[in-house]
């Protein structure tokens, strides 16, 4: 059930390290996988900036025997948060935002509906979680409707009509203050869509996917033929899943090594040596505002599995797809971990599970 892929990116990356670790990720597969219901899983290492090895279990979905290979795409859910954050940091290097824009100066047709607590709150406080917004709508009533509008309204439309109805909500804190919101980088992605004049699917093809090589990107479910996410025993169905316009906030798919890509960029960037962005702009994203646990797009932890810290860390889901990430940046190395089932079939325990053990492996070969 599980195949394997050392993969060699020297041209595309710049970087290449000996593989080490083939036999060991399929065990840890193995290991991670048993008793748990969700079909397919991927875990994938990086050390010294390159990709060492890539592994991956089981099968694209309950329906399709087909197993999953190492060139298939996974939604990544809030993990894509970081990819959203670098986007708009892009447009920050070149004036067309700045970390101190607010809500009500880029966006003032939204005036009648925006509370005054938020007035005032910066594109800085939207995408560290400190701007006091609940995490989603609160009402649930109007967040379903919302959620599955079924108009032909584009994704900016619908991201407006969200953003509309969530700035009449009461803070859940004052600003400064973290509080995980997915409804702030929804936000901060339509100032960048008003700002620009330009979707935000475009905006992410444009400045990180592009740049990157990331051709196995997109956004949503991934296509027909790719890993199915799986919600309560069954493949996911549009109503178990964040709507396509939620993807600022958590709704990308891509492959494991073009994930790679964004996350050996990052690598890189904390070190002086990122392509995307000025190295000071790595380190604005990077750096968690002063009491709070999380940068742009990244849980900043001391440590993980012995490796030293700042370990950037963050858990993705849709509800049918989970992934885990976490990067070393003072070793080049990380870790990556995704499967085709969420939560309640096992899913956070796999990949959690995996990429634990992955990153205990890491320190175990140095």
């Amino acid at each position: 059930m599980i195949s394997r892929l050392v993969v060699l990116l020297a041209i595309c990356l710049g970087v290449f390290a000996a593989p080490a670790f083939a036999d060991d990720l399929d065990a840890i597969l193995s290991k991670a996988a048993a008793g748990k219901k969700a079909p397919g899983a991927g875990l994938l290492i990086i050390q010294d900036y390159g990709i060492v090895d890539e592994a991956v279990y089981g099968v694209r979905s309950l329906s399709d025997p087909t197993p999953v290979s190492p060139g298939d795409v996974w939604n990544i859910g809030s993990d894509g948060k970081a990819m959203t954050a670098v986007m708009i940091a892009r447009l920050v290097d070149r004036g067309v935002l700045s970390w101190e824009s607010t809500i009500d100066g880029v966006l003032p047709d939204m005036a009648g509906n925006l509370r005054p607590e938020y007035r005032a709150i910066t594109l800085l406080q939207l995408l560290t979680h400190t701007s006091g917004l609940p995490e989603n709508i609160r009402d649930e009533k109007a967040l379903n409707s919302l959620f599955y509008d079924e108009s032909s309204a584009s994704l900016s439309e619908r991201r407006r009509a969200y953003i509309a109805r969530a700035l009449q909500d009461a803070p859940v804190g004052r600003a400064g203050r973290f509080s995980y919101s997915n409804t702030g980088f929804l936000i901060a992605a339509f100032m960048a869509e008003t700002a620009s004049k330009e979707p935000y699917e475009s905006l992410m093809r444009d400045e990180v996917f592009t740049p990157l090589g990331m051709t196995s990107a997109g956004f949503g479910r991934p296509p027909i033929g790719q890993p199915a996410g799986h919600r309560q025993g069954r493949i996911a169905v549009p109503r178990d899943v964040n709507p396509d316009f939620f993807a600022p906030a958590g709704n990308i798919y891509l492959s494991l090594d073009d994930w790679a890509r964004f996350c050996i960029d990052q690598l890189q960037g904390a070190n002086g040596k990122g392509a995307l962005l000025k190295p000071q702009t790595y380190s604005v994203t990077q750096s968690p505002p002063p009491g709070a646990p999380a940068s742009m797009g990244w849980f900043v932890r001391n440590s993980i599995a012995g490796l030293p810290g700042p370990v950037y860390y963050h858990e993705g889901s849709d509800g049918a797809w989970f992934a885990v990430v976490a990067l070393f940046p003072a070793s080049g190395s990380g870790v990556l971990a995704v499967t085709n089932g969420g939560k309640d079939m096992g899913g956070q325990a796999l990949a959690v599970a995996a990429a634990t053990d992955a990153a205990k492996l890491i320190v175990n070969k140095k």
